[in-house]
């Protein structure tokens, strides 16, 4: 299992006049937490569309707990289960508040996709390297 977290703070213009974050925005802070786990890897986005390889969102499904407010540092954990065996990539994500409270939770399925040759493809063998260490038996987490 790889593990990744990053921190977003809730800026006012993604509030509603309640103070909580928007609930379009969620996907956004998903987006944020599947980039920097990439990076995090040694591998950005924008090295899979040099290679020609686009990641478009196939299905995302969240729920909502509690809400994240004005001002709140959010913690981004981003989780993949599993190595992709297909050319779909499922990241979970889970958002906590400063005091640790699970607020939302909710899975991004992406598509490994050929921007040339317009069809899905399997993931990247470059990127399948930088994740397999943490699918070993003898590692099963990064934390």
């Amino acid at each position: 299992m790889y593990t990744s977290t990053t921190h977003i703070r809730v800026r006012y213009g993604e509030t509603d006049q309640m103070g909580y974050l928007y609930y379009g925005y969620y996907a956004l802070y998903y987006e944020v937490g599947r980039a920097e786990a990439i990076r995090q890897l040694g591998f950005t986005y924008r090295q899979l569309e040099e290679m020609g390889i686009m990641m478009p969102v196939a299905e995302m499904n969240a729920k909502y707990y509690r809400p994240a407010l004005y001002d709140d540092l959010i913690t981004v954990k981003t989780i993949l289960k599993e190595i992709p065996q297909s050319s779909k990539i499922h990241f979970h994500s889970e958002l906590y508040n400063e005091e640790g409270t699970l607020l939302n939770v909710g899975v991004t399925t992406l598509v490994f996709y050929d921007a040339k040759e317009k069809k899905k493809v399997h993931m990247p063998q470059v990127l399948l390297d930088k994740l397999d260490q943490f699918f070993t038996k003898d590692n099963d987490s990064n934390e």
